[in-house]
């Protein structure tokens, strides 16, 4: 039995696992409780809310909150069930450990390499979206400028120490929250004040409904609104990847986790219902930020250009959240033997170098996808759709694990102080609407093409494993696996799950 499948094996027990503090090389818990509280936070306002909203309005309409409060409501589900598993074992460094653990090796396979491609691809979007930005901020600026230098600065970013990572990310998204709030404070001055535009509508909440109601495109127009939506939400999950270097995740995660549905109607939710109510929703211009369009409305020239600033920022961040998940998913899979040995290793200050290098050099796809398409919000959004699916896959493993952990576990599952709520429904709730979400990618075709390279990925993926899975590390592994299901099933008298 290999050393690291006997660190992360859970016997059936009601005590939880403590860190095995012998094991090395091992990741610092440098993450203090403000780092993982901004980090949440940066998860939770992706680069969609700020670039993607305007397409998101433009084929929904007002009805575009119901999109954003729906996503973050099942996503809370799938939050609770991660949290609950990461704190039945401190062993577990991510969310991919523990659908090996529970589901078996293959699992831990095609999450955390799925998971690596979805940042990877996320990432892509990021630098599309950070080039398409630096030309409104510097016009005439070589696409390939910013497609270059980002990935650079995302190294010196995560080099150094996991600390460091977390105070960039902090102000990263300390700088999203203030723009947010600055939009909303913005918007309520010009409601009250009854602002009219130079077009003459009137800032008033009633441009919510006035102009064909809530659902003016019917449902499909709403399930349209899907598509782009649930990208904006690519992230939520990173607190997971952050686990191994939280200290204090018993006290720290279930904070974070908890204030997502806060999250969602501040920032989703009250900065939307404030754009389309000064600026009524037909007119905001579906291949730009609505956040930049109200503030240059309000006639505040140089707070559109700081928004502008702002939204590079954001795409920054989630490229170096991306980063970040990335290395510490690949340095997992080499723990696990399903990466080269390299990538498992630390530097001295304890940070995955390898496997850091080697996510990033796909950045620099960036730059085919720049030149290769038609516009920017073209680019963008056909990658993030291939990142729709991808996360969707991920969260459907996290919950899918949940399933089984309570099935398997159940003693676990009665010790934890931080259950998830209706965990005997919920997880088939979520599941089912992650069903819904691929119907609705296959409603148009910017987005169908996402569910034509998802299947290629799998299969990708699929005959990576039937290959990896023939070495002696994996062949010990999965016979583990399989008999601790047959010590569980002979303790409760069930077939092994």
């Amino acid at each position: 039995m290999s050393e690291r499948t006997t660190s992360i094996s859970v016997q059936p027990s009601t005590e939880r696992a403590e860190p095995d503090q012998s094991r090395e090389p091992h990741l610092a818990r440098g993450l203090g409780n403000r780092h993982i509280q901004l980090l949440a936070i940066g998860g939770a306002i992706g680069t969609g809310l700020f670039m993607g909203s305007g397409k998101t309005i433009s084929l929904a309409g007002p009805s575009v909150i119901f999109v954003y409060m729906i996503i973050g409501f099942m996503l809370f589900f799938v939050m609770r069930a991660m949290g609950e598993i990461l704190l039945s074992n401190l062993n577990y460094k991510s969310f991919s450990d523990f659908a090996g653990d529970i589901l078996g090796p293959w699992a831990g396979f095609f999450t955390g390499w799925s998971y690596w491609f979805f940042w990877v691809v996320t990432g892509v979007a990021d630098i599309v979206a950070i080039a398409g930005y630096v030309d409104k901020l510097a016009p005439g600026t070589p696409l390939w400028v910013p497609a270059l230098i980002t990935p650079v600065v995302l190294i010196l970013l995560n080099l150094p120490t996991v600390k460091a990572f977390g105070e960039a990310e902090f102000w990263f998204a300390i700088i999203k929250v203030v723009a947010i709030l600055a939009l909303i404070a913005t918007g309520v001055v010009m409601i009250a004040t009854n602002f009219t535009s130079p077009s003459g509508a009137v800032a008033n909440l009633a441009n919510m409904w006035n102009d064909g109601g809530m659902f003016p495109h019917g449902m499909f127009g709403f399930i349209l609104g899907f598509q782009i939506a649930i990208f904006a939400f690519a992230g939520i999950e990173l607190v997971g990847t952050a686990a191994a270097e939280t200290k204090d995740p018993e006290k720290n995660l279930p904070r974070a986790i908890n204030s997502i549905p806060i999250r969602v109607l501040l920032f989703y939710v009250g900065a939307l219902v404030v754009i389309m109510a000064v600026n009524p929703w037909r007119s905001i211009d579906a291949a730009s930020s609505p956040f930049i369009g109200m503030f240059t409305l309000a006639g505040l020239g140089i707070a559109a250009v700081v928004i502008n600033l702002v939204v590079l920022t954001s795409a920054a961040s989630s490229a170096n959240s991306g980063i970040y998940s990335t290395s510490r998913m690949v340095y997992g899979l080499a723990q696990d033997g399903n990466a080269p040995k390299a990538f498992g290793k630390l530097s001295s200050r304890k940070v995955p170098q390898n496997a850091l290098l080697f996510s990033c050099i796909f950045l620099l796809a960036g730059l085919v996808l720049l030149y290769a398409g038609d516009s920017v919000i073209g680019a963008f959004t056909i990658v993030t759709s291939v990142a729709s699916v991808l996360t969707m896959f991920v969260w459907s493993m996290i919950l899918i694990s949940y399933i089984v952990f309570r099935r398997r576990r159940p003693e676990l599952h009665e010790a934890s102080a931080f259950k998830m709520p209706g965990s005997a429904f919920m997880p088939y709730v979520v599941l089912a609407f992650f069903v819904f979400m691929l119907v609705a990618l296959a409603q148009a075709e910017d987005t169908r093409l996402a569910l034509v390279v998802a299947p290629v990925w799998f299969l990708l993926l699929g005959a990576a494993w039937y290959f990896n899975r023939q070495t002696p590390l994996q062949q010990a592994r999965i016979e583990e696996w399989k008999a601790e299901g047959t010590s569980v099933s002979a303790a409760t008298g069930t077939t092994k799950a």
